[in-house]
């Protein structure tokens, strides 16, 4: 049986959005990126900004805060020292409870493929999901990164990033902000689920996305979907 569910962990610049979407097109099921935090807001009843703000990849919220306190003394979160953030209006594990809760649903209301959100640890025993994590050196990540801003005006390949302009962001910004955004998404994993989400042990298949060309990583999760 083919799996119902992919999960894709993605560090910065490994080409998350574009080959996450391009698997789900492949194996006729639904891209779920975005429509987590939609989903999470509407139930909760706050605005996408807000939900946004508590998402794994957001520049603010949980993941920024985290990453802003990660240099000042605190408590020890998977051997990262952080100082953790004050809670806002609505506690950040509501948001987090949520949605899994939204991730849940898609596993067992038709299936899809999902970008990040610690997806593998929230479906780690769901039997038909694939867990997959995309990664790569530093380098060719921020190569990729910059080639994919030049190409799509400053969107770098669908990843967000702390640009407030459509133009190319410097060498130097873009290591900030590939720097800051695996420290938000490693944050937030380790704070919620006292894991590090780069252990392979979490995955049923491991990819250097930045140096096996994309249609070839798009073929290897498809044919592993497929046969799972």
């Amino acid at each position: 049986m083919a799996a119902r569910v992919v999960t894709l962990s993605a560090t910065f610049g490994a080409g998350g959005a574009a080959i996450g979407h391009a698997v789900a097109g492949r194996l006729g099921l639904p891209f779920v990126d975005r429509a987590v935090p939609v989903a999470v807001a509407a139930e909760i009843g706050c605005s996408l900004e807000e939900a946004l703000a508590h998402d794994d990849r957001a520049e603010s919220g949980i993941g920024r805060l985290l990453v802003d306190a990660a240099r000042l003394p605190g408590v020890s979160l998977g051997g990262m020292d952080v100082s953790l953030p004050e809670r806002g209006a609505i506690p950040e594990e509501e948001f987090v409870t949520r949605t899994e809760e939204a991730i849940r649903r898609v596993a067992h209301e038709g299936g899809g493929v999902v970008l990040g959100r610690a997806g593998a640890l929230v479906l780690a025993h769901h039997p038909r999901a694939l867990h997959v994590r995309l990664d790569g050196s530093r380098q060719r990540r921020l190569a990729r990164a910059r080639a994919r801003w030049r190409e799509r005006g400053g969107e770098a390949g669908g990843e967000r990033a702390e640009q407030s302009t459509m133009t190319v962001p410097s060498e130097r910004d873009v290591e900030r902000i590939l720097e800051g955004d695996d420290r938000a998404r490693a944050a937030y994993v380790k704070h919620f689920y006292g894991a590090d989400p780069a252990d392979p042990r979490l995955y049923h298949l491991l990819i250097d996305s930045t140096r096996i060309p994309e249609p070839t990583v798009v073929e290897l999760v498809v044919t592993a979907a497929l046969a799972f």
